[in-house]
Formats: C-alpha cells, structure tokens, sequence
C-alpha cells in the first residue's frame, strides 16, 4: 500500500532506495513491464514525434564522411514509449541528439506535433525546451555541484517564465519542487542539499525530476540506467514506467540492452549500423526476434546463473556468426 499522498507504485524516500515498496507477490526490484499493466498505447491520427528519412554524416577529413545514420524512419504516439536498441557506434544517440537539437540532420524530417523542427534555431529550441526534455546516462555530470537540488529544479521554471510564460512566485516554486520531489521518491528536505550527498540512484532521480517538473509532453532517455547497480535499475525503471502513466509523457528510452527496453517500452526499434533492422511490439521483439543482429544482443544480455550464462555464451557466439554472415 502506498502511503496517502504518493501516486500508487512509487518508492519510498532516498533512505529507503534499497528496499522498494513491492506489491504482494512482486520480488523485491523486479521490473513492472510496461506491456503488463496496460496496453499499447497507440491511438489513430498524428504521432506526437515523427521522425523521417533522417540521416547524419560526420566529415571524416580528405572528402571521406562516417553515415552514423541513413534512412532512419519512426514514430512515437501520445503517451508512448519507444525503445530504441543498439550497441555502441549504432547511431541511436545521434536520434536523440538531433531530436534535441544538438546534432545537425544532413537529410530528412523531424516532425513534433506536426511541426517540423528539424533545422529548428535557437529561439525555437528554447522554447521546445518546454516541451521536449531529456534525462542523461551520467546524473552527476548534469547536476550542477555548486547549486542545491532545489536550485537546479527552480532552474527550468523560472526558465519557462523568462521565455514569455507565467512567471511562478517564491511560494509556488517550493511547492512544485516538493512535490516533484515526493513523485519521485525523495523526502522534500532533498531541496536544501547538494548533488555529492546522494547515491547515484538519488541523483538520477533527481535528474528525472527536473525533466519532468515542467511537464513536458516528450522524454528523450539516453542510457538512463546503464550507470546503476541492477537492483536500482529496476526501482528506476518503474519510476519512469508510473510517470509516464501518471503524467501521459512520450519516452524515447535509448539503451543498449534489449532486455531493459523489453521491460519498459511498448514498442521497440532495433538500430545496426545507422540503419533499423527490426521493430515492433517490444514483447514480440523480445521473446521472438527475427533478425540475426536482435538475437545476438539478446545473446549477450547476462544471466544470473552460470550455467545458463555459458549457454548464452554460446547462443551469443551463435547469433554474431549468424549476423556477421
């Protein structure tokens, strides 16, 4: 049960990060998939994002240019979560980035809400910054060590505000930082306090709230949980899960491990090479991946059990050969 005031299926405050509120029957950090507590969410008419065609090339020097993307075509729907998969060098955080507008597209559309914001300037993207945020692999990179918590989430508030919006008073912001803060499972006395004080769990928490206090509309997640010990991963992963229902955000989840997009996505895109060689439900993709390149990233996902992780050992091997050829 969970205490009065906390959305159903949050944690409890940062002390407790290692012994997350579980249903009954629910093992304790276990992932809650997104395929199983609702269904797909795809409903008809215009994507939210829509990206066309997209292709990136990095000048390589004497004329030579690296296509980090060619072709690549998705969508994601209002309120969905699109896992993107693929190993280092795939192009799978060149998406994101030139969905963010820190990459330049050297061809194609990227489409938000119908708009295309693809050669998007600066004062567009400012105000995009309402709308579309983004959560980091590295928390405490993004987190400035000088500003306290509360600082660094006042930031994007009083940034909207400077942007033409309402501009919040002393009062109000404490109270959309306390309760952005109790969202995500940390006490509000986490305002006063500095970056290096918390775990990293804590600061990828934090990093969570100030993406998500202004409510925006789509979360480009870059490898969010890749840097947290598993257990964490998962207490994470439900965060986002029960976020993204509570607050109906759109998540791009970029990662590199198919079954952490399994596990948190409704549908999947498996990326090779700056091209995408499969996609589809992400239970599907999952359970019963077509492409030799799906199966070898399964293959390579580890087990807990020694036995069986020489056997995926050899699936692995299988599966690169297969893919290779």
């Amino acid at each position: 049960m969970s205490p009065p005031g906390r959305p159903k299926g949050e944690f409890r405050s940062a002390q407790h990060e290692g012994n997350p509120v579980s249903p009954p029957g629910r093992p304790k950090g276990e992932f809650r998939s997104a395929q199983h507590e609702g269904p797909p969410v795809s409903p008809p008419g215009r994507p939210l994002l829509e990206v066309t065609d997209l292709r990136v090339d990095y000048p390589q020097g004497r004329g030579k240019v690296f296509q980090a993307l060619q072709g690549v075509s998705l969508h994601i729907a209002p309120g969905e979560t699109l896992g993107l998969v693929g190993e280092s060098g795939s192009g799978k955080t060149t998406i994101g980035k030139v969905i963010l507008g820190q990459t330049p597209a050297t061809a194609g559309r990227v489409l938000f809400d119908g708009e295309d914001i693809t050669h998007a300037g600066r004062a567009r993207r400012r105000l995009l910054g309402r709308d579309i945020q983004v959560v980091f692999q590295d928390p405490i990179g993004s987190l400035n060590p000088s500003r306290t918590i509360g600082a660094t989430l006042a930031e994007p508030l009083l940034a909207q505000a400077a942007l033409g919006g309402p501009r919040p008073g002393a009062d109000e912001v404490r109270a959309r930082i306390a309760e952005i803060l109790e969202r995500v499972g940390l006490p509000a006395d986490t305002a006063a306090r500095y970056p290096t004080q918390f775990s990293g769990g804590q600061r990828q928490r934090i990093a969570i709230a100030r993406a998500v206090i202004n409510r925006p509309r789509l979360v480009v997640c870059d490898e969010p949980v890749s840097a947290l010990d598993l257990s964490v991963q998962a207490q994470v992963l439900n965060l986002l899960n029960d976020l993204q229902r509570s607050m109906h955000l759109s998540l791009l989840f970029i990662s590199h491990d198919l079954t952490v997009v399994r596990h948190v996505s409704h549908r999947t895109v498996v990326l090779y090479q700056g091209r995408i060689v499969e996609q589809g439900d992400a239970a599907r993709v999952h359970d019963a991946p077509e492409h030799p390149y799906t199966r070898t990233l399964l293959a390579a996902s580890p087990v807990p059990h020694p036995t069986l992780q020489r056997q995926r050992r050899v699936q692995w091997l299988a599966a690169r050969a297969a893919a290779a050829g």
